[in-house]
């Protein structure tokens, strides 16, 4: 059966992977009440000023996918309401931009999932080539073409292809067993996990 990363929250998989393959919170949702999305990335590298490379992913980026943008700075829009509008009538998933984009107002309209750094009225332009699908560092996070992504109001998670599986079980057995609990179980445990924290913390406290 094939699984549904949708199902679980960032906050879920925050709970059993590490800092590194979470994107900076600068990066975040560009509309209210924005639906939670995943899919394997599409990543695309941009050149300063430059947006060619994103507007052909739009054509070339598999059905079911999240186009994962290293946008290198915010001078510059990356993307608009058309190129939305294409990709979203494509199967695109939705843009992780770590960089600008404008129309929001359209996109916002036709409800195309983009997590960006912010908006910009003055487009780049379409001047620089990369090979497509290779990796990049989008904010602070490296992602190769086929990582799972998973994006909500809380933050992105890139999971790498080969840990997919795994981390998402692990993830849905960690929720499953805290959704079972009562929060007084909840509380007594917590209790007794702070506690030994704070004998641990304090003994480091006078051993220095």
């Amino acid at each position: 059966m094939e699984l549904n990363f949708s199902d679980l929250a960032t906050t879920d998989y925050g709970n059993v992977l590490s800092r590194e393959h979470f994107f900076d919170l600068s990066i975040r949702p560009l509309w209210q009440h924005m639906k939670r999305i995943s899919g394997p990335a599409y990543p695309v590298q941009l050149a300063p000023g430059d947006n060619l490379m994103l507007h052909s992913a739009i054509y070339s980026a598999p059905e079911g996918s999240i186009v994962v943008v290293d946008g290198v700075d915010c001078q510059y829009a990356v993307a608009g309401g058309n190129v939305c509008a294409v990709a979203k009538e494509r199967g695109i998933q939705g843009f992780i931009i770590d960089g600008v984009i404008r129309d929001l107002g359209e996109i916002t309209k036709m409800a195309f999932p983009v997590y960006a750094k912010g908006v910009f009225p003055v487009p780049g332009k379409k001047q620089q080539f990369f090979e497509p699908g290779m990796p990049i560092v989008c904010g602070g996070v490296r992602v190769c073409a086929g990582d799972m992504i998973v994006a909500d109001m809380e933050g992105i998670v890139a999971i790498p292809q080969s840990r997919a599986n795994e981390v998402y079980q692990m993830a849905k057995e960690k929720l499953d067993a805290e959704r079972g609990m009562q929060l007084a179980e909840w509380e007594a445990n917590h209790r007794i996990k702070i506690q030994k924290a704070l004998e641990v913390a304090q003994k480091r406290n006078h051993s220095v």
